[in-house]
């Protein structure tokens, strides 16, 4: 709505009650209790907002106006782009008093990091969409001029020039074509890896040769490496959920020395700063060690001669000034940087570099989603990334991550998928997954594991086969089914065997069994694709309650 002085706001979406209860009041203004929410300062929260002592005291209402629906609980939060800009607000009430709380206000904030993320995303898309249109109707007004040279030379000059200008602007759509082309040509040689070698294992097969490891090999290398590239697309996306765990930034460094020396290879010379009492933080694990391996690949990018990277850890504090720009609470943080001193990036490439798509490598060589991961991973467990860079000197890429207060929990140890974990004839695997083909494979891959396995095409025939009497140690199900969620399954299936335990299974996760981009407190998760090894680690440790 507009008022009349030309302002204007817009509802873009309202639960709870009719749209209707809004559109005759004027324009909210920035007074006390809205002006953290508008400015992007941080959450508001208050218990009862009647009692509040930031409300009540702008004019012409003094309060609630006249007419307004009930609330005495009140919870707001700014959505805040990374370049700062406020895009709106999340405002929740309550006409009880004391209904939010801090799960409460943790979820917001979350919801606001990640809708500011989409906002962000869909705004480069439709730039770049501008920018073909923009590009069109440049060389369009081009040919015009070329037709009237003669009698325009002047004026085409200052239009040529101009035009030039919105063509190297644009050259940045068309490294989102390239970049896109980039993944599709990755996900073809795969396949055709892939596609080659069974075609060739089933040839020499039906000849009754049984030459085939070089092709097997060959074909589980490009199925692996598509998986990767997919696992990396759902974390830019925010659809990977994450696992949080309390743990200590030294021991993952230290222990993922040995995976960083075969990866950077003796060309690199690598250092660990590691600060002495260094805070813990709660994160995932995984993701995390994804992050730094990321960043440590770029830097290994970015010396091709070779030249030394440097990890190092310190206890941090961001300040009110701070945490405005980065849009995070001020507080205590624990930094994590990687730094190297390699070719450095110049001030454009540092504001595109968390921008998908977007790399400096050639096509093929990289899908410009590795900071952008990083980035979203970061901000998704509440923190903020920052880059240093200089030609010709080098770049750090900070991370920064809330510090952990409560109890430090056990060290998260890496587990090396083993296929000698092995079951036993009378642990009974009831394995529930629509796609025929994919239950197929998952039922044999346990039974050669030494597992007994019964298998349903739909959760109402596992269902069945559970009132028949079947008892099973462990249900082992997709989530995302046609009839009936993973989730709903294991409901039902736990009200007819109490303590059943459950792993779930999916390529696409959804808010069955994740909230907030977080997996549900004790559910056990094995993404597909899986090789029989991870299956056969995992498993084991649901089994074992490892």
């Amino acid at each position: 709505m507009i008022n009349d002085k030309g302002e204007s706001y817009m509802l873009y979406t309202l639960s709870g009650a009719p749209r209707e209860a809004f559109s005759r009041f004027p324009m909210p203004r920035n007074t006390a209790v809205f002006a953290p929410t508008f400015n992007g300062d941080g959450i508001v929260r208050s218990d009862d907002i009647l009692k509040d002592p930031r409300y009540g005291k702008s004019d012409p209402h003094y309060g609630m106006p006249k007419g307004h629906l009930p609330v005495r609980s009140y919870l707001a939060a700014p959505v805040v782009s990374r370049s700062g800009e406020v895009l709106g607000g999340l405002f929740f009430g309550h006409p009880d008093p004391g209904i939010f709380g801090d799960r409460a206000e943790r979820l917001i904030a979350g919801i606001a990091a990640q809708a500011a993320t989409a906002i962000d995303t869909a705004r480069l898309f439709q730039a770049a969409e501008r920018e073909v249109a923009e590009r069109r109707r440049a060389e369009a007004a081009l040919q015009v001029l070329n037709t009237t040279l003669e009698q325009r030379v002047v004026e085409e000059v200052q239009e040529r020039t101009k035009a030039e200008e919105q063509l190297r602007q644009i050259q940045k759509m068309e490294a989102v074509g390239q970049l896109t082309g980039g993944i599709a040509h990755d996900f073809n040689n795969m396949l055709a890896v892939i596609i080659a070698g069974l075609n060739l294992i089933q040839r020499k097969l039906a000849k009754g040769e049984s030459d085939v490891e070089r092709f097997v090999e060959a074909a589980v290398d490009g199925a692996q490496r598509a998986a990767g590239l997919t696992q990396r697309l759902l974390a830019f996306s925010r659809q990977q959920p994450l696992a949080p765990v309390t743990l200590d930034g030294n021991k993952m460094i230290s222990g993922m020395a040995e995976l960083l020396a075969r990866t950077l290879g003796e060309t690199i010379s690598l250092e660990t700063v590691l600060a002495a009492g260094l805070w813990r933080v709660r994160a995932d694990s995984g993701q995390l060690e994804n992050a730094i391996l990321n960043l440590c690949v770029n830097g290994r990018d970015a010396m091709p001669g070779g030249g030394k990277l440097t990890l190092e850890t310190a206890n941090s504090y961001v300040d009110e000034a701070a945490a405005r720009v980065y849009s995070i609470p001020s507080g205590q943080y624990v930094m994590i940087a990687v730094a190297d001193n390699g070719s450095g990036m110049s001030e454009d490439v540092i504001a595109k570099a968390f921008d998908p798509f977007f790399t400096t490598k050639g096509v093929g060589k990289g899908t410009g989603l590795g900071l952008s991961q990083v980035y979203g991973f970061v901000r998704q467990s509440g923190g903020h990334v920052k880059i240093y860079s200089e030609v010709g000197v080098g770049t750090t890429v900070k991370i920064y991550l809330p510090r952990h207060l409560g109890e430090a929990g056990p060290d998260v140890v890496r587990r090396v998928p083993i296929a000698s974990y092995r079951g036993r004839k009378n642990e009974v695997i009831l394995v529930v997954e629509d796609e025929d083909r994919v239950r197929g494979v998952s039922v044999e891959a346990l039974r050669e594991l030494g597992y007994t396995v019964v298998s349903a095409a739909s959760p109402r025939e596992a269902l069945q086969l559970l009132d028949g009497g079947v008892s099973v140690a462990l249900l082992f199900t997709d989530v995302v089914m046609p009839s009936m969620s993973g989730r709903e399954l294991a409901v039902q299936a736990r009200e007819r065997i109490p303590g059943l335990k459950v792993l779930y299974t999916t390529g696409y996760t959804r808010n069955a069994i994740v909230h907030n981009g977080i997996l549900d407190p004790g559910t056990n998760l094995l993404p597909k694709p899986f090789s029989i090894d991870e299956l056969a680690t995992k498993v084991r440790e649901v089994l074992d309650g490892i």
